[in-house]
């Protein structure tokens, strides 16, 4: 975007009429925009300039000195032009609103939310079941076999739910909540504990790894309660299909006759 403006060009006008005092332009920056990077480096070169005319005066060492200090200011006052000659807006970014980041991040799709629920939940249960094969040997061997069975049953839940969507949103929700937030956290939270400490006694009087086998009983009897909840309704349906067809076309004598013998 071009810095072509009326305000700059006025501003680099003042800057001409004022250049003998340039090495004060960098201080006079920071000063306006309140940059404190600006003030101290603007400090420097007009300290500098001012030790030149009032100290040593304008011969020999004062003359460079000065010199110095005006050439540095004005190089670094280019540097920091985004500061005071700001880029000219062009007329269609006037009808465009600006982007402000948490909108950015918001507008930007992630990767969980482009997956379909069942795809989300198969990843989510896939990572659950990687962590506690590559963590063996931190693991107890019972808890190993028990996160990967309820993972198993789950994941037949996931399957279930994918092939033909039950419609039951309490179910949907405790699924989501298993595999992305209750197995997780229980394998994470175990995981951070140090190995040294997994034996040790906790105020409520239980090992880490007894608090581990309990949490992991209880999560293994709720997937199998999805489980049993999941797939209770496969024989009820087929029921209530087999009464409605009983129904209309159990009856000889109601049905129609296609002259099938």
């Amino acid at each position: 975007m071009s810095r072509l403006t009326l305000g700059n060009a006025v501003k680099v006008g003042l800057v001409v009429v004022f250049l003998p005092l340039l090495a004060y332009l960098v201080l006079f920056i920071g000063a306006v925009k309140k940059n404190v990077r600006a003030i101290v480096e603007g400090l420097v070169y007009a300290a500098g300039f001012s030790v030149a005319v009032f100290e040593l005066g304008w011969g020999g060492p004062g003359v460079l000195l000065g010199l110095a200090s005006m050439a540095a200011s004005g190089v670094r006052a280019w540097h920091l032009r985004d500061l005071w000659l700001p880029a000219r807006r062009r007329w269609w970014h006037r009808f465009v609103p600006a982007e402000s980041p948490g909108q950015a991040a918001l507008a930007a799709p992630s990767t969980t939310a482009a997956l379909e629920p069942a795809d989300a939940r198969s990843s989510a249960l896939a990572a659950v079941a990687h962590d506690a094969r590559r963590n063996r040997h931190r693991l107890p061997p019972t808890a190993v076999a028990s996160l990967l069975e309820t993972c198993r049953t789950l994941d037949a839940v996931i399957v279930a739910e994918k092939q033909e969507p039950s419609g039951d949103a309490r179910l949907e929700y405790e699924l989501d909540a298993m595999v992305q937030q209750y197995l997780p956290a229980v394998v994470r939270a175990y995981l951070a504990i140090p190995p040294s400490m997994v034996d040790s006694r906790q105020p409520n009087g239980r090992t880490p790894k007894e608090e581990l086998a309990e949490q992991l009983q209880i999560l293994s009897a709720q997937a199998q309660s999805l489980y049993t909840s999941r797939y209770s309704r496969t024989p009820a349906q087929l029921t209530t299909t087999g009464n409605f067809l009983r129904e209309k076309f159990g009856h000889p004598e109601s049905a129609y006759d296609f002259g099938v013998r």
